[in-house]
């Protein structure tokens, strides 16, 4: 019987596949939480006004890393759930700012996939567009992952 919310294994992927992470709003709860937990106190994610003050990015803006993270969880609660077994390597691109109140999502497309020489598992290389909601994209990385494989 197969089991509903588990990720795909790596015989389950071909190049050329896409797919669509549901959307995120990235929240003042999501700052707050992202920045206390890593120690990321920094004046121009704490203090509204230094923005505005020094003539740089206006509005209330998040760091990469927590984008990225909320990008992240959407994919291991979908695409890797049960199957991610490694992240072995990543490459990011940051290409706009994200702030407070706006809505990001990922758009991922497997680039290679190919088995290990050990075990039942697969490395699996996508690129993940994270775009906001107008549609622009303001992050881009490719990952390298191990995936297990079908059960025996």
């Amino acid at each position: 019987m197969q089991t509903l919310g588990l990720g795909f294994t790596w015989e389950e992927l071909s190049p050329g596949q896409r797919f669509r992470t549901l959307n995120r709003t990235i929240t003042e709860t999501d700052l707050v939480l992202f920045t206390g937990v890593t120690g990321m106190l920094e004046t121009i994610f704490t203090d509204r006004t230094f923005a505005a003050e020094k003539g740089a990015i206006q509005g209330q803006f998040v760091p990469a890393a927590l984008t990225y993270s909320l990008i992240e969880g959407l994919l291991c609660q979908s695409m890797i759930q049960g199957t991610g077994l490694a992240m072995l390597e990543l490459n990011k691109q940051i290409l706009a700012p994200v702030r407070v109140g706006d809505t990001v999502h990922g758009e991922i497309e497997i680039t290679s996939v190919r088995p290990t020489t050990k075990g039942n598992r697969g490395i699996v290389v996508s690129r993940i567009d994270v775009k906001n909601q107008k549609g622009e994209v303001v992050m881009t990385y490719e990952a390298t992952r191990m995936l297990a494989g079908r059960s025996a």
